[in-house]
């Protein structure tokens, strides 16, 4: 172990044992989330939509709605399992790292099965058991910030993961933009990176044996422990959860028909939405990255979490209205600089800020996995909430439809009394 990590333990780290910057864990943090995160997001918001658009052009809309529908139930509970196993898995790699690993290798493959899928019910069937086996990867992978980071460090870390989820969410746009022609090529290209990238992550961070931890009975006591959901000191939990799955729900009311609000909203040619769905994730990235890198820093500075969150979640609601002033693709751009701007600082802080509200962290991978239900729930509430408006409203009411979603959101954040 480098010379900047803390001793060993699983059970949170204080800030006198950790009093330099543990830079390791940070650089896994970056590769992990793009690596999960980047396959996830280019099959969801671009290829999947086209490859249902080759499949079954009339139903689309409503398919892609089905799509998440399906992949929350399935998510959710994933999430929560996959948590909750790895907080009392004992190995000698530690409790998060046969997770990360063996479940990266197998989202991998099942990418690869869903290139190739020949029709809708092989593609749900497949992307389900992709969901269940990708949370699997995301629990004990954003556990690590509670296990092995210091609250001193966790608005910094927790800055290296939201790069890492910024070169995800928008990296991924930019490759997935390129193979709208070739769309089973694309999600192979995918299914590479999330191979890769979460071996790559597991071996950086080097977690230590845990196989000295007390195991864990399984009686009604754990079983209440480690698989349900928290039900003391736990308000500013919920509260938090409340509003990042109404900021994710915010936000896919329009990413979850990126694709279509090009071709159908704007009316522009198939050229013509790849280079205006690669410009686009290009800003998100540039602008997540940036305002990321410097957000975590000034939270860990200032010892504020809660207000950056809520301010930044509004943020996405107020980009919404450049898109809705007018069906032009500029509109979609100027709303990637202000939503990139919002994201890039609210995930600098968010994962510190979920941390901070743990109410036990011995049970930390699973009330992170409930909390990170949000990025699941958020992902399938927005598409259903956007289909239901268009198929009633039309394109065009979406836009304010996010800016309200979002507000409460915020406002629900601030809400949170435990953290500054």
């Amino acid at each position: 172990m480098s010379s900047n990590e803390a001793a060993p333990t699983t059970v949170g780290i204080t800030n006198e044992s950790q009093p330099k910057l543990p830079t390791r864990i940070g650089w896994a943090l970056v590769i992990g989330p793009a690596c999960w995160l980047g396959p996830y997001v280019g099959t969801s918001v671009t290829l999947l939509p086209a490859k249902i658009q080759q499949l079954a052009p009339n139903d689309k809309v409503t398919l892609v709605a089905t799509f998440s529908a399906v992949a929350m139930i399935v998510a959710t509970i994933a999430n929560i399992l996959a948590g909750a196993l790895s907080d009392i898995t004992r190995t000698k790699h530690g409790k998060r790292t046969p997770w990360i690993v063996i479940c990266s290798i197998l989202s991998g493959v099942l990418l690869w099965l869903l290139s190739m899928a020949p029709n809708i019910p092989v593609l749900l069937g497949i992307w389900a058991v992709y969901q269940a086996v990708l949370n699997a990867v995301v629990a004990p992978m954003i556990a690590q910030l509670s296990d092995r980071v210091a609250p001193r460090w966790r608005g910094t870390i927790s800055s290296f993961y939201g790069i890492g989820m910024a070169f995800g969410n928008y990296g991924s746009g930019i490759i997935a933009s390129q193979f709208l022609g070739n769309v089973g090529t694309g999600i192979q290209v995918l299914a590479a990176f999330a191979v890769i990238g979460g071996i790559l992550s597991a071996v950086i961070a080097k977690e230590p044996s845990n196989l000295d931890e007390p195991r864990a009975k399984f009686d009604l006591d754990t079983l209440k422990q480690n698989f349900m959901f928290p039900t003391q000191n736990c308000r500013d939990y919920y509260l938090a959860l409340a509003g990042k799955i109404l900021m994710v729900t915010g936000q896919y009311v329009i990413v979850g028909y990126q694709l279509y609000i090009f071709t159908d909203y704007m009316k522009l040619d198939d050229k013509a939405t790849a280079n205006s769905v690669s410009i686009m994730s290009v800003i998100l990235m540039i602008t997540g990255i940036v305002f990321c890198a410097l957000a975590g820093p000034l939270a860990d500075k200032f010892h504020r979490l809660k207000a950056p969150v809520a301010v930044t979640t509004v943020m996405l609601g107020v980009g919404a209205f450049f898109p809705f002033i007018a069906a032009e693709p500029w509109t979609m751009l100027a709303y990637a600089l202000v939503a990139g701007i919002g994201m890039g600082a609210y995930n600098a802080v968010d994962g510190a800020l979920n941390v901070a509200v743990l109410p036990d962290p011995k049970t930390a991978a699973k009330d992170l996995g409930i909390i990170n239900m949000a990025n699941t729930l958020g992902q399938v509430f927005g598409p259903m909430i956007a289909a239901g408006v268009i198929n009633i409203l039309g394109y065009r009411a979406i836009f304010p439809a996010e800016t309200i979603i979002c507000v409460i959101g915020g406002l629900l954040i601030m809400m949170i009394k435990r953290v500054k």
